[in-house]
């Protein structure tokens, strides 16, 4: 097994249409602007940018970001990822009851040295380090979506 690979699947209920959410999330340059584990995003062309996160562990991941996938209509947001994560991340939105249903679908290897070499140890606090960026993730997004 490579300790290094892993696979996150989130979901969130939000009391938004999909429609509003979508309109949100396709809106990558902006997720510094209520994601505060989303550090910077430089815009590379039309297609792709530069994403710097970090969350709770005192370390930053630098990625480009390439979008793969776009269909308004499925409600499907789709990246490809090279860097310190190499791999893809997908969001998925579908109604729900009077709002939304979203998934959030990651597959990715870490290529950042360090986090490679405490993959084992760490990957326990890998894993809630994700989920506590996840968390803040959609309390930013409900307050976004509550701005517009």
């Amino acid at each position: 097994m490579d300790w290094s690979r892993y696979r996150f699947h989130t979901r969130w209920t939000l009391p938004a249409p999909p429609a509003a959410v979508y309109d949100v999330l396709e809106r990558a340059e902006e997720y510094p602007l209520w994601w505060p584990q989303v550090r910077t995003i430089d815009r590379i062309d039309d297609t792709s940018g530069r994403i710097s996160i970090r969350a709770t562990l005192p370390y930053t991941l630098t990625f480009t970001a390439r979008q793969t996938r776009r269909e308004p209509d499925a409600g499907v947001l789709e990246i490809a990822m090279t860097g310190d994560l190499e791999g893809w991340a997908r969001w998925t939105l579908t109604a729900y009851g009077d709002g939304t249903l979203a998934r959030y679908d990651q597959e990715v290897a870490v290529r950042k040295r360090l986090l490679r070499l405490l993959a084992v140890p760490g990957r326990p606090v890998f894993r809630v380090n994700h989920t506590l960026m996840m968390r803040a993730g959609r309390r930013g997004l409900l307050t976004r979506l509550r701005q517009r």
